[in-house]
């Protein structure tokens, strides 16, 4: 049995056991971010980016709920292993916020306002932090009634995740017929003006509550079925748009650094996980992994686009990275989770230290 495999059931265990013993690690978690980490958010906005049917969600036990995988995302794993519920997609709740955090990631946006918009109505970044405004300002102090202070020391308690910036490339930046962000940005220009636009994003949420950030790196984008489909290239991946988000992901942690070290008692954490995206890929064995190049799921376009309704998905699905021409399996999720649960050299400090702190 894999490492994978292994992980996956052991971080179940705890999840279980954190339910029946009723002791989280941490009060909350906030989920922010694009498809890789959308629950069900775009299941009610008027988009093409939706995931809230079959074969999406075949191996998750709650079945098509939106999520863009066979499975449980990176936010999902985490949430088992502070030991508490799946993060509930925020535009769903109707009644009573959850104690325990929300999801606000929504599929196709990204950093910049425009992103992702001519596919159908989405979150952006600032939408998502609008609405966590909503919850901190008019929704959770129904719960703290009697203790301001109270609040605000559950919220620099909980854990916020974010991955976010890849659309800002793929749905904006390389799509020169709807966007012109190319012709006034050189790759290196763009990247900074996406880690400026961020870098007020997170300054936004930390005025809210926010102490305990991590945000994700953008993967290797060049990887992905969607990419390596329509465009020449040697080798496995396009090199050439890797290296696009690799000027974004080199000073990513400056930048978050740079806002722990002005903002008081915050820890902004960089998830350090593009290589590791990119080593599965390339040694697939390391991780149980049989396919690194071909979705799972039979696609509109030929392997670069969403998975075609209703249609049955590969046999195994654990042992594909791809699940249709975007998006990842559970599997490799678990891997992303693990390492920054963990890893030094993914996540400093990891996840078990962060809670501590």
């Amino acid at each position: 049995m894999g490492s994978t495999v292994l992980f996956i059931i052991f971080v179940g265990l705890l999840h279980f056991i954190s339910q029946v013993c009723g002791a989280p690690l941490a009060p909350a978690l906030y989920v922010f971010g694009d498809s890789l980490f959308d629950s069900g958010n775009n299941n009610l906005l008027p988009t093409v980016s939706r995931a809230d049917f079959k074969p999406y969600g075949v191996n998750f036990v709650e079945g098509d709920t939106g999520r863009f995988s066979n499975g449980r995302l990176v936010p999902d794993f985490i949430a088992e292993f502070l030991g508490l519920p799946y993060p509930p997609p925020s535009i769903s709740i109707r009644t009573s916020t959850p104690l325990t955090g929300l999801n606000y990631a929504s599929a196709s946006c990204g950093i910049l306002p425009e992103t992702g918009q001519y596919l159908g109505k989405c979150l952006s970044l600032d939408d998502q932090i609008d609405l966590f405004q909503g919850t901190v300002r008019s929704s959770l102090p129904r719960h703290f009634k009697s203790s301001p202070d109270e609040q605000s020391e559950y919220l620099s308690k909980s854990i916020f995740v974010v991955c976010i910036g890849s659309n800002d490339y793929m749905s904006n930046y390389l799509e020169p017929r709807i966007y012109g962000t190319s012709k006034h940005f050189s790759p290196q220009a763009f990247a900074q003006h996406l880690l400026d636009k961020l870098s007020g994003q997170f300054r936004r949420l930390y005025n809210l509550g926010a102490r305990k950030v991590v945000m994700y790196e953008i993967g290797p984008i060049g990887c992905i079925p969607s990419m390596t489909r329509k465009n020449k290239h040697d080798g496995k991946c396009v090199e050439e748009s890797n290296q696009l988000v690799a000027y974004f992901n080199e000073n990513l942690l400056g930048m978050l650094q740079n806002l722990t070290s002005t903002l008081p008692s915050s820890i902004f954490v960089r998830g350090h996980a593009h290589w590791l995206g990119y080593d599965a890929i390339m040694n697939p064995s390391k991780y149980g992994l049989l396919d690194t190049s071909n979705p799972c799921c039979t696609t509109w376009a030929n392997g670069t686009s969403a998975c075609i309704p209703e249609l049955e998905p590969c046999p195994d699905p654990n042992h594909h990275y791809f699940f249709d021409g975007y998006h990842l399996t559970e599997t490799v999720y678990s891997v992303l989770a693990r390492a920054c649960i963990d890893d030094k050299s993914v996540c400093a400090p990891t996840l078990k230290e962060l809670v501590q702190m």
